[in-house]
């Protein structure tokens, strides 16, 4: 039994081709910036984390493994974009932090994001109503 008619399926459609139209602004911002998409995220999650981050935990919001996420953060390190502090009670748990460099960098794309899903809200939201 399909309960869609056709323009709940052009909504949908037009839903996705605008989400993927922002992941596309998104990763062109990104490498803009002199980072790959996937850094951009890093840098993001250790922020909404509330500044620092355990590797595994990264690795989770990155949904990769934590040797894939430690080469991540070594890329990050290098670009000074974050450091790592061993962990006070076990040295093992390595906490990622952003530098001053990392949260100018994350803040002028945050500005930049927040201005495109402005301007996209309102489609999208007359989009998801015609749902």
């Amino acid at each position: 039994m399909n309960d869609l008619s056709d323009e709940h399926y052009e909504a949908l459609a037009s839903i996705r081709h605008q989400l993927r139209r922002f992941l596309h602004f998104s990763e062109k911002a990104a490498v803009g910036s002199g980072i790959t998409p996937q850094q951009h995220q890093a840098l993001l999650a250790i922020r909404a984390s509330g500044g620092a981050m355990l590797v595994g935990q990264l690795a989770e919001h990155l949904l990769l493994k934590p040797n894939s996420t430690s080469e991540h953060v070594d890329r990050l390190v290098r670009l000074g974009l974050v450091r790592r502090r061993d962990g006070i009670e076990d040295r093992r748990r390595v906490a990622i932090e952003l530098t001053p460099e990392g949260k100018a960098l994350l803040a002028s794309l945050a500005r930049v994001h927040r201005e495109e899903l402005r301007r996209i809200r309102p489609l999208l939201t007359q989009l998801i109503e015609q749902l």
